[in-house]
């Protein structure tokens, strides 16, 4: 080992052999005399450390989901006529342009703005709080919803879910926001589309800071990947689901660059 080191890394400096070697102390505890005492200590350090370390990691403080994969892989084609003309993308890309703009100059007024009693935001890593924060009991419940009508008139946000309020959103962090959308887009990918899925969404990639990270890429493309595949399932054009799902492919694509995912007209 020791004439492979040599060969791999030659002497450039005429370094005598090291004490260890010739029966001569060197202290590593005291200061170098000189420069030869210096290089002496050096090599000393060097001969003692090991061939082979091994690190000691506790599994146990490692992040969960370290390991971001970003999927090339494009969205599933439009059935004939269910894809939106250019100038609707063009349209919604300049309103979702507006919309950012506007959140971003107005954050620090609606973050100030007071919560209703029965706004209790989930803890940042509280995913299935998240989801029946946004969603509503009675989505995530796979609960139809009451026919009958109640003694107060207002709506029950527990059972319908709160919308992305400027309040609300304005009050998340960036780790937040990829956060509750990733949350989003897990429940998304076992389950159909509904309206307030749609809502908090758009409200989330409104929010979402670009240049995007990596973690972010990659949850805006299974977005738009997953809405082309439900979109691939609707029957007719008249299905009220087919524009919010055109919107996101149109905004990932579009507005967060990207294009391999885009629509083209039919």
């Amino acid at each position: 080992m020791k004439s492979d080191a040599e060969e791999l890394m030659p002497r450039l400096l005429p370094v005598e052999t090291c004490g260890i070697e010739t029966g001569e102390d060197v202290n590593l505890n005291e200061p170098p005399r000189n420069p030869q005492e210096y290089l002496r200590q050096v090599q000393l350090e060097a001969s003692l450390c090991p061939d082979v370390v091994v690190a000691k990691i506790d599994p146990k403080k490692l992040r969960k989901k370290q390991t971001v994969n970003v999927s090339l892989m494009g969205c599933q084609a439009a059935p004939q006529g269910f894809s939106p003309s250019l100038k609707w993308q063009r349209e919604q890309v300049s309103n979702f342009s507006e919309i950012r703009r506007s959140i971003s100059k107005h954050r620090l007024h609606w973050s100030g703005q007071a919560l209703d009693d029965n706004v209790l935001m989930p803890k940042q890593d509280a995913e299935e709080q998240w989801k029946k924060f946004c969603l509503g009991e009675n989505v995530y419940l796979n609960s139809p919803p009451t026919d009958h009508v109640t003694e107060d008139p207002g709506l029950d946000y527990v059972k319908v879910g709160f919308p992305p309020f400027l309040s609300i959103v304005s009050r998340l962090n960036q780790a937040t926001v990829s956060a509750v959308l990733e949350y989003l887009i897990n429940w998304f990918e076992e389950r159909e589309f509904v309206p307030q899925l749609g809502r908090w969404q758009y409200a989330l990639l409104a929010c979402l800071e670009k240049p995007l990270l990596p973690e972010a890429h990659s949850l805006i493309r299974q977005l738009a990947r997953r809405s082309s595949e439900v979109r691939t399932n609707l029957e007719h054009q008249e299905d009220e689901r087919l524009s919010p799902l055109n919107l996101m492919i149109c905004l990932v694509a579009r507005y967060f660059d990207q294009n391999d995912l885009a629509d083209k007209e039919d």
